[in-house]
């Protein structure tokens, strides 16, 4: 299996690994540990860049040459549409979704946050008005080391589902703070990890993936086709047990009623759209 080398990364796909080698006793799993165009230029900034398949690309040309059977994802690192010949082959079960706001102690109202998603930055203007925001990337560690060092900004904002993967709950000098849906609706994706494999070939691990977040994943991933997908764009979408949660910068946050039918999905999402003149 193809992973980035992040410890977050490293972390989903030993996630992976256990569930097949569980489900499927005698069958052993290697990891292949690539460095993907996102890790290789950290001072891009991902906004500027466009965002789309710049932590997947590299793992889905191993896919496409034969040298390995599957790549793991975050679910919200895929682009919207897959390179011809592969298919997201289904995903483990999905984590909690929430964003966490990470701030220096003592800190209540933050004036500058460190984030280059426009997601966050658009609803964190709702949160704290008149704050600025400035980029910060790497891994998890690196990212909360430097808040607590007083370097860059006040605060960050990370994924709840990262930090508990990596056992992360506090940290020396900064606060945690976990934010409601209604304060920050997630990315397409976000707490899911996602096996992308050759069209064809995700039977072979078909025991591993969840049927529930599979259905959650089929309605924001037609938001994110839809509305055009990537990390320069604002807006987010989270789906569960006929609930849809939606935040656009035009509209605001929005909760709705949305009843899961596959075969009818795309016309509702597109109905949606067209009501929220979206």
């Amino acid at each position: 299996m193809a992973t980035r080398k992040s410890p977050l990364a490293v972390c989903q796909a030993e996630l992976v690994k256990a569930s097949i080698e569980t489900m499927y006793p005698g069958m052993k799993c290697e990891l292949s540990k690539l460095e993907t165009t996102a890790d290789k230029h950290l001072d891009w900034s991902l906004t500027q860049m466009g965002g789309k398949g710049l932590f997947t690309k590299e793992l889905e040309e191993k896919l496409l040459e034969g040298k390995v059977d599957f790549a793991v994802h975050s679910a919200k690192d895929l682009p919207s549409e897959l390179p011809m010949g592969l298919m997201v082959a289904g995903y483990l079960k999905r984590e909690i979704v929430h964003d966490v706001l990470i701030l220096k102690k003592g800190v209540k109202t933050p004036k500058t946050l460190a984030t280059g998603s426009p997601r966050r930055m658009t609803q964190l203007q709702r949160l704290f008005p008149g704050c600025e925001f400035k980029e910060l990337r790497g891994n998890v560690e690196t990212r909360l080391e430097k808040i607590a060092k007083g370097e860059l900004a006040d605060g960050t904002i990370l994924a709840a589902a990262g930090l508990k993967r990596l056992k992360i709950d506090t940290w020396e000098g900064l606060e945690f703070k976990h934010l409601e849906l209604e304060q920050m609706v997630p990315a397409v994706g976000q707490g899911a990890i996602a096996i992308e494999c050759l069209e064809g070939k995700g039977s072979i691990i078909e025991k591993i993936f969840d049927e529930q977040t599979r259905c959650s994943l089929v309605v924001e991933r037609c938001f994110l086709e839809m509305l055009g997908g990537g990390c320069h764009v604002a807006y987010g979408v989270y789906y569960h047990q006929q609930k849809l949660y939606l935040f656009h910068e035009s509209i605001g946050f929005v909760e709705l009623e949305f009843n899961f039918e596959e075969e009818s999905v795309r016309d509702g999402v597109r109905s949606i759209i067209e009501n929220l003149n979206l």
